[in-house]
């Protein structure tokens, strides 16, 4: 008989752990709680679907930093590359842009589902939407909330893929964490990761400057030097530049109440011309104006200056020119997990077998941002959880003895 495999959630690593328990013959089924799958992941595409990174796999794999460890082996076996062939076989082709970026030829992520979705349903898998999974009868089968009434579905294994607490108007909402708890599954707080922060701006710096860029600069803190954007925003400052450096700022907000980023305003100048370039006589100029024309530094990046450095530098040319190349900007606090690109916190590694099972739930598996990790973004989020999905889904497979069939398609090209 065939054996059945209930997938819960319908990203990214929800629909990998479909693929790969599908292609070992089980009879599976993929509930998810909104009206159609995919719809982070179709969000995340929006300014262009990126796949993964096509740096050497020893630099990928370092971005994961204290969980390294884990992850290794499981993008070992999906690795970039893999993800760059996967898609692929779906038909989609993709190229590395200038950082390096795995993009879809056409940076859209509707027509890589769509195609998705296809070899899913042609190799049997079936989807149920609308079905908000609120965890187990008392005869052990799932248990849903759906428009018409509850419903339940005995599985043989059950595959949870159901995200963390980042964006959860597109379902990752994390109800699940109760549920896990009272059968005594072991998870961390989630917290937000690749997430804005707020800090403590004046009205007149607000109201002049939210939503204006910030770029290029340098974003520095706890040794690391990156350069990069941000934007400032009406509580504070998010964007690409923030991104890599989220988790150390929320810890260290965490342990000490604040969080200091040092911003380079000016990378492209040197500390000795910078200082030669302000010790010019300005005569009758302002300040602004003399900025202005000798470093260039006008609009958000003045208004910056003038909101974050000490008074006593704006009178010194030396000072000033420190203040630009490190500008003090205190942090107060994360933005609320639900703005969050994703959560870090979740199931606790030590809970779980190399499978991907969950100890205290024989027959239970999860996958993507339910575990404990996180990432920056740059392709490093979707490749995990795809790895992840993967990986849960082919340990759901051995724990019901399914041998791979030589006769269907392999669906990892």
């Amino acid at each position: 008989m065939q054996r059945t495999v209930a997938v819960i959630g319908g990203g990214p690593a929800g629909l990998m752990a479909a693929e790969a328990a599908v292609a070992r013959g089980a009879a599976v089924h993929l509930f998810d709680a909104m009206p159609s799958v995919g719809r982070k992941f179709l969000m995340a595409g929006k300014s262009g679907l990126n796949l993964t990174h096509s740096e050497p796999f020893p630099a990928f794999i370092d971005r994961f930093g204290r969980d390294r460890d884990q992850l290794e082996p499981v993008l070992a076996a999906f690795s970039p590359g893999a993800v760059r062939d996967w898609a692929t076989g779906l038909g989609i082709e993709t190229f590395v842009g200038s950082s390096g970026r795995v993009f879809p030829i056409d940076f859209k992520a509707a027509p890589l589902l769509r195609a998705w979705l296809r070899r899913l349903r042609t190799a049997g898998v079936q989807f149920h939407v609308r079905h908000s999974w609120i965890g187990w009868d008392g005869f052990g089968a799932l248990a849903f909330a759906t428009p018409h009434g509850p419903a339940v579905f005995a599985a043989d294994a059950a595959i949870l893929a159901l995200g963390g607490a980042s964006w959860p108007q597109l379902g990752s909402d994390a109800a699940w964490i109760d549920l896990l708890r009272d059968r005594g599954v072991s998870v961390s707080p989630l917290l937000p990761a690749n997430c804005g922060f707020n800090a403590a701006w004046s009205d007149h710096f607000r109201a002049r400057f939210a939503g204006q860029p910030v770029k290029p600069a340098i974003l520095a803190f706890e040794g690391s030097r990156d350069r990069g954007e941000f934007i400032v925003t009406e509580t504070g400052i998010e964007g690409s530049g923030i991104y890599p450096l989220s988790a150390r700022l929320r810890d260290a907000i965490a342990a000490y109440g604040v969080a200091t980023l040092a911003v380079d305003l000016l990378p492209d100048y040197g500390a000795d011309r910078l200082a030669a370039a302000l010790c010019r006589p300005r005569g009758s100029r302002s300040l602004s104006e003399h900025l202005r024309r000798t470093v260039g530094i006008a609009g958000v990046k003045a208004g910056l200056l003038r909101e974050l450095a000490p008074p006593s530098a704006l009178a010194d040319p030396t000072a000033l020119a420190r203040a630009l190349k490190s500008l003090p900007l205190p942090l107060k606090s994360a933005r609320p997990i639900a703005e969050a690109i994703s959560s870090a916190g979740g199931i606790a590694w030590d809970g779980l077998s190399d499978a991907l099972m969950i100890d205290a739930l024989p027959g239970v598996f999860a996958a993507g941002e339910m575990l404990d990790w996180e990432v920056t973004t740059g392709g490093y989020l979707l490749t995990a959880c795809m790895a992840l999905g993967k990986r849960a889904g082919e340990g759901a497979a051995d724990f019901l003895g399914l041998p791979p069939r030589q006769n269907q398609v392999k669906p990892f090209q």
